[in-house]
């Protein structure tokens, strides 16, 4: 299958940072298909060879197992070309047109590597310049929108312009191998599925931590925050992987319904919950690997007196027959005790405990990262014929090692799906709306409490796991997080 994948913002740190590494891996492990042209648009001015120059030297950037040897780089970089493109120009759109048309791929993938605050006017120009027929797809990278008002409008000129099917929004998250398997867990296996229920989960933990801080990125974040960085997207759609009904079939639309139930089907927060079930904070000074570390406030570009959260700890419910009762606590921050991405499924105790001493209800332990594998949490007798007590013993899969060749990263999955047109890993646009329309309620609180003087933020300490206020949130339950367990 030919195709021509262009990528706007072509000079940019998304695109030579992960998605030029991850398309040279799929080109490494024969997975890309034949028959591909790779453009990359920006305002620059510069030939073809001078920014294949330019990517092989940020190649020295990736990871040594990741690079290429200069005989790769070269058969990889015949794939490679650049356009210079003042994306205001209505001009400039119809040379691509022109440049896309003159070879007549099976496929075009428009990826907009952009600031979202471009993808309208990218959109417009592109119905403009007829860039739209049935076989072009345009992917959006995230954040799409900064509320559901910017969101919503990004969707209706994407929809003004394109169809549904046509519209990738990418959530790497979402090709992460570990996250496919929750997949592979809840529906290729019949060992859970009478388990994954409110009679026998007592909870569900979702944590995305990260133990760097913001770093030079000091003023975007301090727009963005965790709330609308790792919340509004990663953590909802995992919390809707685990949460759904069964799809009927593997169809991205199946599987996409039922993700959008589990969203309409979220406890609606109100000034009161929010107040109660949502803890915000944000990082001081600290130790983090045996390096001292300084707080978010003293990060560059960032303005003195933000009330920007880095943590955002929350309770909710999924007000269903399944799940009615059952606390889904989500949690994510930078500069936290560790980089330890993972959903722990805690089931309840047994019902009437006959063995002596205290027992540990069992758990499941989804990891996502570093490690990526599942870990199953049991109580066994020790068979040492002196006591009748149980211990705790645990069931480890490592799926790096039991896949080691056959593993794929993130963008390299969702990048070939985007040209293989294969829509069940991408978001759609009225998911993405629904997931802005549960976490607006939160923004407008905090939102009031800056504008009225409040605290902000709590404080804590980089290298903790957060404000103390995010204990007592899961402990008026009666649980704990993982860690303190």
């Amino acid at each position: 299958m030919s195709f021509d994948l262009v990528f706007f913002g072509g000079t940019g740190d998304l695109t030579w940072r992960k998605l030029m590494p991850a398309l040279f891996q799929a080109f490494r492990h024969g997975k890309l298909p034949a028959g591909g042209r790779i453009l990359a648009v920006a305002r620059d001015e510069r030939s073809d060879d001078a920014y294949r120059a330019f990517i092989k030297e940020r190649f020295s950037e990736v990871e040594s197992s990741k690079r290429p040897t200069d005989d790769e780089f070269d058969r990889f970089a015949e794939l490679l070309h650049y356009r210079r493109m003042d994306l205001s120009h209505p001009e400039d759109y119809t040379g691509l047109k022109q440049w896309i048309d003159e070879r007549g791929a099976d496929t075009a993938v428009l990826y907009l590597a952009t600031s979202p605050h471009l993808f309208p006017v990218i959109c417009e120009q592109l119905g403009a310049a007829g860039l739209n027929a049935p076989h072009i797809r345009v992917v959006l990278e995230k954040p799409l929108g900064h509320d559901l008002k910017s969101a919503q409008e990004i969707n209706r000129v994407v929809r003004s312009v394109f169809r549904e099917e046509q519209a990738f929004r990418i959530d790497h998250y979402l090709g992460k191998p570990s996250v496919q398997n929750l997949m592979a867990l809840r529906f290729g296996n019949a060992l859970f599925e009478p388990l994954w229920r409110r009679e026998s989960i007592a909870n569900i933990q979702i944590t995305l931590a990260e133990s760097l801080g913001v770093g030079t990125r000091g003023d975007f974040y301090d727009r963005t925050g965790a709330l609308r960085d790792m919340v509004q997207n990663h953590a909802l759609q995992l919390l809707t992987m685990i949460a759904m009904e069964p799809p009927s079939t593997s169809d991205a639309d199946a599987i996409r319904d039922e993700k959008l139930k589990v969203l309409k089907s979220l406890k609606p927060f109100t000034p009161e919950s929010v107040a109660r079930d949502v803890i915000r904070g944000q990082y001081r000074a600290g130790n983090v690997g045996g390096q001292a570390v300084p707080g978010y406030q003293q990060e560059v570009k960032v303005p003195e007196g933000s009330h920007c959260e880095t943590f955002v700890a929350l309770r909710t419910e999924v007000q269903n027959w399944r799940w009615a009762g059952v606390p889904f606590y989500l949690r994510t921050g930078k500069r936290l005790a560790a980089r330890d991405s993972q959903i722990v499924v805690n089931f309840r105790q047994v019902p009437h405990p006959i063995f002596p001493g205290s027992q540990r209800a069992n758990k499941l332990v989804i990891k996502l990262q570093p490690e990526d594998g599942l870990e199953l949490h049991l109580l066994a007798a020790k068979g040492s014929g002196t006591s009748d007590s149980l211990a705790p013993v645990s069931l480890d899969l490592d799926f790096d090692k039991a896949f080691a060749a056959e593993r794929v990263g993130a963008y390299e999955r969702l990048l070939l799906d985007a040209i293989a047109g294969r829509l069940n890993l991408f978001v759609r646009s009225d998911e993405q709306e629904q997931a802005w329309r549960w976490v607006e309620p939160v923004l407008d609180a905090w939102s009031r409490e800056s504008s009225g003087g409040g605290e902000g933020p709590r404080g804590y300490a980089a290298g903790s796991w957060g404000p103390a206020a995010a204990s007592a949130l899961v402990a008026r339950d009666g649980f704990a997080w993982s860690e303190e367990q």
